[in-house]
């Protein structure tokens, strides 16, 4: 699969599903690769020609010195859109995949067709939260932190019976270069898209977790209203919700992307 050079910065892209399908593309989380969209792939590519990307700082890309910003993480999808030669694309971001996708809606209108912005926020208001975490990072490293990253992620029930798939997420934000996730928090810290989202006119799909702590109902309720013509849907599950609960979220984003 194809390393695209974004402003010095290799970017590790893969591209699967059939040629003449239109574009979707996938972005995850902040301590995640790729394959965190791994249970939607088989269904997602039925449908659509389907682009995943490692972001600046994660998995097989690589980690320039930080701080990064949410335009600079934008532009590296751009640099990805004009290297496949793909003029526009469906969009579906979770948590700082979706803070990526409202700063594409916005200022990149003309490369969206549609636009699902997933467990995720427009602004935090208490910088503190993420200043403490990167401070953490820095002196113990991500280990540090899996534990509670993993109590945010999924509910109480979801870790327990599914101790794999926790092991899984684990690995792979344990994967994750500590500097790339520390130049990528600070990108979620300092940003702030509570005025642009309302200039935002790709269709748009707001998902949020019911028992989700880090992006709650309510965040994803001042998206959808701030966006005009956005929708809701809210699933049981904690931030993670593409693995909590893998059926429902991509029932709800195949359905959004088959309307009229």
């Amino acid at each position: 699969m194809p390393t695209i050079q974004s402003n010095g910065c290799p970017i590790h892209v893969e591209v699967e599903g059939p040629e003449n399908k239109p574009v979707l593309m996938l972005s995850n989380s902040l301590g995640t690769d790729l394959h965190m969209w791994d249970p939607q792939v088989a269904a997602l590519t039925q449908h659509f020609r389907l682009v995943r990307y490692d972001r600046r700082g994660h998995g097989r890309s690589g980690v320039p010195k930080g701080p990064y910003t949410m335009e600079m993480l934008g532009r590296d999808v751009l640099a990805v859109l004009d290297a496949l030669k793909i003029e526009k694309i469906n969009w579906c971001g979770l948590s700082m995949g979706g803070m990526v996708g409202m700063w594409l809606g916005a200022n990149a209108p003309q490369r969206v067709n549609r636009l699902i912005l997933s467990n995720t926020s427009a602004w935090f208001a208490d910088k503190e939260i993420w200043n403490g975490r990167i401070k953490t990072v820095r002196e113990k490293g991500l280990a540090s932190i899996v534990g509670g990253t993993m109590e945010r992620w999924f509910t109480a029930g979801f870790r327990e019976r599914e101790p794999k798939k926790i092991e899984w997420l684990s690995e792979m934000f344990l994967r994750t270069d500590p500097e790339g996730y520390i130049a990528c928090g600070e990108a979620v810290r300092d940003m702030d898209h509570r005025e642009i989202i309302k200039s935002i006119t790709a269709p748009t799909l707001v998902i949020a977790g019911r028992h989700d702590p880090a992006t709650t109902v309510e965040h994803g309720e001042f998206i959808r209203s701030h966006i005009p013509g956005a929708s809701m849907t809210v699933l049981d599950a904690a931030h993670i919700a593409n693995v909590e609960q893998p059926h429902d979220y991509t029932d709800a984003v195949l359905g959004f992307l088959a309307q009229k």
